[in-house]
């Protein structure tokens, strides 16, 4: 089978994953690179995920209709080190979370801008900021990799584990530098691997939805903005800890964690992708590939010259 390439296909995919997350009818989960589990809503791990991953306390104020389903894998908001006045752009804002965080640093001065494509998001979001009654943010329904957002309009641009699901980064990355004024920074938290994935993954639509199948290299990531333009690209990389794939584990039914532990037992690696309401288990790849290591989040920065 060839490796998953028709970009309508994987937006199809994504838009529907991610809308049914956004009306409670599928589990959601944060972009870890999964050997074991993502979480469901319900599970003690999903209610601290917010809070395991931002280190802005400003996230424990907010309420659990955003931080339900907080669908990252970092945090872009302190990573991009913001202040009062600041435009900012956040791609795939989801049900805003980033955005409203990025909110309380730019002040009524600045504003922040969500683009998602998935009406469902768009529209949890805005319910969100109307209940919040947030001034300074505006949710726009677009791609992407078609922003509707002026030329060199944007002083930031955050992302949290979106950039990932497009089947077209190049094009992401263009844009991102278009928006951007001279002197903009890019800030954003990525899943992003070391070398190639097995081709097994690459062909899993639910795993380009799950943010894996889609994950770049990380030398071709950086690579893919410095053609978009960008300067004094830096990445550091962030690695899921044992622990925390051992508890998503334990939260699985009976069936399917014993199917994890015995794969474990042999020597052999698992990674569970949700599908539907229920997970799935990849196998088929190469027991040398290690999804702990070679599937990993990072935190991106670059630049846009003056």
């Amino acid at each position: 089978m060839a490796k998953v390439n028709q970009k309508d296909e994987i937006r199809t995919a994504v838009r529907d994953r991610y809308g049914k997350i956004a009306d409670n009818t599928q589990p959601g989960c944060g972009c870890s690179p999964s050997q074991g589990s993502c979480c469901d809503p319900e599970n003690d791990i999903q209610e601290n995920l917010a809070i395991h991953l931002y280190q802005d306390t400003n996230v424990s104020e907010l309420p659990s209709e955003v931080t339900d389903i907080s669908l990252g894998c970092g945090d872009p908001v302190t990573l991009a080190s913001l202040t009062e006045g600041q435009t900012v752009l956040d791609l795939g804002s989801g049900g805003g979370i980033d955005c409203f965080l990025a909110a309380k640093k730019v002040g009524q001065t600045g504003k922040v801008i969500g683009v998602d494509m998935t009406p469902a998001m768009i529209d949890r979001a805005r319910i969100n900021k109307e209940k919040m009654s947030v001034t300074n943010v505006d949710f726009r329904l677009g791609e992407i990799e078609h922003l509707p957002v002026s030329d060199d309009s944007v002083d930031v641009i955050i992302s949290n584990c979106v950039i990932n699901l497009s089947p077209d980064k190049p094009g992401v990355f263009r844009e991102a530098f278009r928006v951007l004024k001279p002197g903009g920074k890019l800030a954003v938290s990525d899943i992003v691997t070391d070398g190639d994935l097995p081709d097994i993954i690459m062909e899993s639509l639910s795993a380009w939805a799950g943010c894996i199948a889609g994950a770049m290299d990380v030398n071709d990531y950086v690579n893919g903005l410095q053609e978009a333009g960008f300067v004094d690209v830096q990445v550091e990389a962030s690695y899921w800890d044992t622990e925390f794939f051992e508890a998503a584990v334990e939260q699985l039914e009976p069936e399917l964690k014993a199917r994890v532990m015995e794969k474990k037992e042999d020597g052999q690696k698992t990674m569970l992708i949700n599908v539907g309401d229920g997970k799935k288990m990849i196998e088929g790849y190469d027991k040398e590939f290690d999804p702990q290591k070679s599937i990993f989040s990072a935190k991106i920065t670059a630049w846009k010259s003056s």
